[in-house]
């Protein structure tokens, strides 16, 4: 079964086929005026989990994220702060690529910022002045005359082509012709950072950015564009307008868009004080594998409701599944094979595959995964798991990580670059006990703790427990649990 995803534009979940030997993809990131909040993320990770699918299906990525370093708070922030923009902006830019590699979210192929192509956006601009599908205002600003575009509302199917002159379809606060016009480039007003280009002074519309930087880098017309349901109305909509206007040709084939997400039922608001950025729940001490794994527990066609609850049971989850694969690894299991345990190790592959392909279905894919898992174990207690089954069981984990990128333990290392940067920019009331003690235990590196298992191990057969409970003890005072097992001992950090 191929690939079928939601097609926002068509209203119908579509086969997906890329026009070439790699599927061109766009995606909207961050506007960089402050930290990304765990809302942004449940839309990078969905967008992270689609491109590693693909290239796990062969498919070759050429993907695009766009950084929106200029817009309107952005102006405003940076001036009261005596900052130029980019002093302003890249404390942000960066925080958020950090917090993307803390959630293993995969970097597309190219990340551009927008205050770095401005000459593009003032040249497309002038293209569509010239066919007549946008205007100057008097100040110097440009608007898209969207009576001239039939098909305006075709992405939210919103009935806009005809929308009475006086109604609001934008926020600009901009001169123009009729109110559903919007802003391609907005003249500067006094005290405010502009660029010079060779249709004025001035700053771009946040649409035109897309637009522009999405054509330059994939062509008139490439294979998919994605972003949170946020962006369907008004951003994406005019993306397609001006984009269409311009070239004649359709810009984007396949649109896919990721729900938001409730906190505790509630939509995330500062004013109700539920609202996190990925720091936050790093300081109180969850691992970014818990967070990266509740963010895909559910469809991201599906209203996510994120909860502390649901976050004790993702870490619940995380730890059954590094278990499994630290018994896989660890245990000695008796020669032979059990052609029941290949069988089940190959139809999961392919229970999760199925998943995957129908409009990404995370749920059912982590359903798979964990009827693995029960049944693996079930049998390795009964004695039927034999040493040549192994191998096809841990192909089955390495298929599930190369989407969901938890097994691998490096939280400790990321809890502790967080600590941290929270401790040098005077935060450290917001470290909780279980952050500092997950930041400690990244002190020791695995080398290290090898070593200290094995005189540990070589205490106890020596019957010296005084030696072997210390390091134990040394041990969990920075993080790192021991097990004794039948086949010797092993070690996790918590």
């Amino acid at each position: 079964m191929p690939l079928h995803l939601y097609n926002t534009l068509s209203g119908k979940v579509e086969e997906f086929v890329p026009a070439g030997d790699a599927v061109r993809m766009y995606s909207c990131g961050p506007t960089v005026y402050d930290f990304a909040h765990i809302g942004n993320f449940r839309t990078f990770i969905a967008i992270d989990l689609l491109r590693r699918f693909l290239a796990q299906s062969g498919f070759r990525l050429d993907h695009v994220m766009n950084i929106t370093d200029v817009d309107d708070r952005i102006i405003a922030n940076s001036a009261k702060l005596g900052l130029s923009v980019r002093a302003y902006t890249e404390k942000y830019e960066k925080a958020f690529l950090e917090d993307s590699a803390f959630l293993n979210i995969q970097r597309p192929e190219h990340v551009v910022r927008a205050t770095e192509h401005m000459n593009e956006m003032a040249a497309f601009i002038a293209g569509l002045v010239e066919k007549g599908f946008a205007y100057r205002a008097e100040d110097g600003s440009y608007y898209y005359r969207v009576a001239s575009f039939p098909e305006y509302g075709k992405l939210s199917k919103k009935d806009l082509a005809h929308i009475e002159d006086g109604a609001r379809v934008d926020s600009d606060r901009f001169d123009k012709e009729e109110a559903r016009d919007f802003a391609l480039w907005k003249a500067p007003k006094e005290g405010e950072a502009f660029w010079e280009t060779a249709i004025g002074p001035g700053r771009p519309g946040w649409h035109i950015e897309c637009s522009t930087m999405s054509m330059k880098y994939l062509g008139e017309t490439f294979d998919l564009h994605a972003g949170g349901e946020d962006l369907i109305f008004p951003h994406h909509e005019n993306e397609i307008a001006q984009s269409e206007a311009l070239s004649g040709k359709t810009f984007a084939r396949h649109w896919m868009h990721v729900r938001f997400l409730l906190i505790e039922s509630d939509k995330m608001s500062k004013s109700l004080g539920n609202f996190h950025t990925l720091r936050d729940l790093i300081l109180m001490g969850y691992k970014p594998s818990t967070i990266r794994l509740l963010l895909t527990s559910v469809p991201y066609r599906k209203q996510l409701n994120f909860t502390f609850d649901g976050l004790v049971q993702a870490a619940a989850s995380v730890e059954r599944l590094r278990n499994f694969k630290l018994r896989l690894e660890t245990s000695t299991w008796p020669d032979g094979a059990n052609a029941e345990i290949e069988k089940l190790a190959i139809n999961t592959v392919a229970a999760m595959r199925e998943a995957m392909n129908d409009d990404l279905n995370t749920a059912q894919m982590l359903g798979a995964a964990f009827d693995m898992v029960r049944d693996a174990n079930a049998a390795a207690d009964a004695g039927v798991v034999h040493k040549k089954d192994i191998p096809a069981l841990l192909e089955a984990l390495d298929r599930f990580d190369e989407i969901f990128d938890v097994l691998r333990d490096t939280d400790a290392e990321k809890v502790a670059a967080v600590v941290e940067w929270a401790t040098a920019q005077g935060f450290s009331e917001k470290i909780s006990p279980t952050a500092s003690e997950l930041a400690q235990s990244a002190s020791l590196g695995d080398a290290q703790i090898e070593a200290l298992v094995a005189k540990h191990s070589a205490a106890r057969k020596n019957k010296d427990f005084k030696t072997s409970d210390e390091i134990r003890n040394q041990l969990a005072a920075q993080g790192v649990l021991l097990e004794n097992t039948k086949d010797g001992v092993r070690w996790k950090r918590k």
